[in-house]
């Protein structure tokens, strides 16, 4: 897993072609198969093919997260996520969180919605090398040493903007964040 996450990126150009059976009926594995943070708090992972928002990518497909509000959820449906986000990008699918985008079908849940993701087959390079993520230094945002720190320097946040400081201590990692407006948030 490390070895993705140090090269993963978010895709925003895809196919315009839909994947085919098999790949969708894998994903579905993956999104039954995805351990929450937070077992008592109760979510759904769908796949729709069109979404609408500010920031929207055009893809054949999306992920639509959505829970049941109380403490932690949103950790919950990101840490959910990101085990997707990882396992698609490591079998050659493409993804990019969507923070502004939500589904047009009607779906009609007692769970709401968190966040979106697009995905597909990339029309530009899936992965990139180190160097090439624009990111701030350890240094910025975290203090104590922990060679976890730098996988979590390198995951994805809105507009790169890592609102967040890790504190390491003695095999524990702090985390903090900072509040942002609502877009980056």
């Amino acid at each position: 897993m490390k070895e993705i996450i140090r090269k993963r990126k978010s895709i925003r150009k895809y196919s315009t072609e839909p994947l085919d059976t098999a790949k969708l009926e894998w994903i579905q594995e993956q999104i039954a198969a995805v351990k929450p943070l937070y077992p008592n708090i109760r979510y759904r992972v769908e796949i729709v093919s069109k979404t609408k928002g500010l920031f929207n990518v055009k893809a054949p497909h999306y992920l639509i997260f959505s829970s049941e509000e109380m403490d932690g959820y949103c950790e919950n449906i990101g840490f959910i996520g990101q085990q997707l986000d990882l396992a698609l990008s490591e079998n050659g699918i493409g993804t990019c969180w969507l923070v502004a985008s939500k589904s047009i079908e009607n779906e009609k849940t007692a769970l709401s919605y968190v966040i979106a993701m697009s995905f597909g087959t990339p029309n530009e390079p899936l992965h990139r090398e180190l160097s090439q993520f624009k990111r701030k230094p350890l240094s910025a945002i975290s203090e104590g040493e922990d060679q976890r720190l730098e996988l979590a320097r390198l995951a994805p946040s809105a507009v790169n903007s890592q609102n967040w400081f890790f504190a390491a201590d003695g095999g524990k990692i702090h985390c903090y964040r900072k509040k942002s407006i609502r877009l980056r948030g």
